[in-house]
């Protein structure tokens, strides 16, 4: 019988990539809609990492199911490394990415080309209900575009831009995205490291 491993989020762009990436293992792959008495978590942690633990345990707990929570950010050097931990509401609660890019974007007015460096960060953590955890993170540097480019992903990804390719991480196809971004090369980890996790069960 395959293992049930829940993903605490309810963002469908985040959601998606995880499903793709882990869809090669063994194992029932459970959206949080599916489950039942999932309780919202509020993300008050001040790093990824506190927030992506705190997301994993509780949904672990409540559901009796082991969950896979990620937290993940832009963090921009202009801007002392905000939004970081903030990122999904940087302009306010309940926005769009739109709004967010608009913001970001402003903020960064007047700051030239080569001072407009950022990173992506990722923070992985599945927490079994028996109280075993592994965690995973990783990075993706680039920096921030003049401009919004490319209608693919989600986010920051409009104006994420890797000097490597001279392409926005919105300008990439799903599967080139997996192969550069923080949540693929976090999840790659995780894919090495999960069998050996999962066998201590």
């Amino acid at each position: 019988m395959k293992r049930k491993l829940i993903l605490a989020t309810r963002n469908k762009g985040k959601l998606k990539e995880i499903q793709v990436l882990l869809s090669d293992l063994d194992i029932d792959i459970m959206s949080l809609d599916e489950a039942e008495n999932a309780p919202h978590v509020v993300e008050d942690g001040k790093t990824f990492m506190e927030n992506a633990f705190k997301k994993a345990k509780v949904i672990a707990e409540a559901t009796g199911i082991m969950a896979l929570a990620d937290d993940s950010g832009l963090e921009v050097d202009a801007l002392d490394g905000a939004p970081g931990v903030y990122s999904a509401r940087y302009s306010g609660e309940n926005v769009s990415d739109a709004s967010n890019n608009e913001k970001l974007l402003a903020d960064l007015k007047g700051v030239s080309s080569g001072k407009r460096g950022a990173h992506f960060s990722c923070v992985i953590i599945v927490y079994h209900p028996s109280g075993q955890w592994i965690s995973t993170e990783a990075k993706c540097e680039g920096e921030i575009a003049m401009n919004l480019s490319g209608d693919q992903g989600f986010g920051y990804d409009p104006v994420f831009y890797i000097p490597s390719i001279k392409r926005t991480m919105a300008q990439l196809s799903p599967e080139g995205k997996n192969s550069l971004s923080h949540r693929g090369k976090a999840l790659e980890k995780l894919k090495a490291g999960l069998p050996d996790f999962l066998a201590q069960l």
